[in-house]
């Protein structure tokens, strides 16, 4: 192998290993999440801003906004067990046992173009938080966005 083929081979290496793995095989727009969201949920107009106040409530630790973006009961991961957390007060009341140091700083350095988004809903931070479209009736012609899960 010559000099050139090692040095970009390191080069190479060294790239892979300082680049974090976000799940997805290419880079994509902030247009393509949007349209996806859209795609497969509907109103992605209404998701901008429950997780613009998502994002600053978790830099915050701002419990009770945070848990006014959830539905209940809501499921959290935590300390390796699931809480079935059955309204916003059980929330803010348990707040700093139910959402992580971790967790709190990794939403909130989240980024629109990092967002992963499938049928179940939009993954925050590698999957700490999960955000999902809420049937407002039973026809689900209205719909508002909430936290769905939390796993630290």
């Amino acid at each position: 192998m010559s000099r050139l083929s090692a040095a970009l081979l390191l080069a190479g290496v060294m790239l892979l290993a300082t680049t974090p793995f976000t799940g997805r095989a290419a880079a994509q727009s902030e247009n393509e999440v949007y349209n996806r969201i859209e795609e497969l949920h509907g109103n992605a107009a209404g998701f901008d801003r429950p997780l613009r106040q998502l994002v600053l409530a978790m830099r915050s630790g701002a419990a009770e906004t945070i848990a006014g973006l959830a539905e209940y009961p809501l499921s959290v991961k935590a300390d390796g067990e699931t809480h079935d957390v059955e309204n916003a007060e059980d929330f803010i009341e348990n707040f700093d046992d139910l959402v992580t140091p971790e967790t709190r700083s990794a939403v909130g350095r989240q980024q629109y173009e990092d967002l992963f988004v499938n049928s179940e809903g939009v993954m925050l931070a590698n999957g700490a938080v999960w955000m999902g479209a809420v049937c407002d009736d039973n026809a689900c012609e209205e719909s508002h966005w909430a936290i769905i899960a939390i796993n630290n």
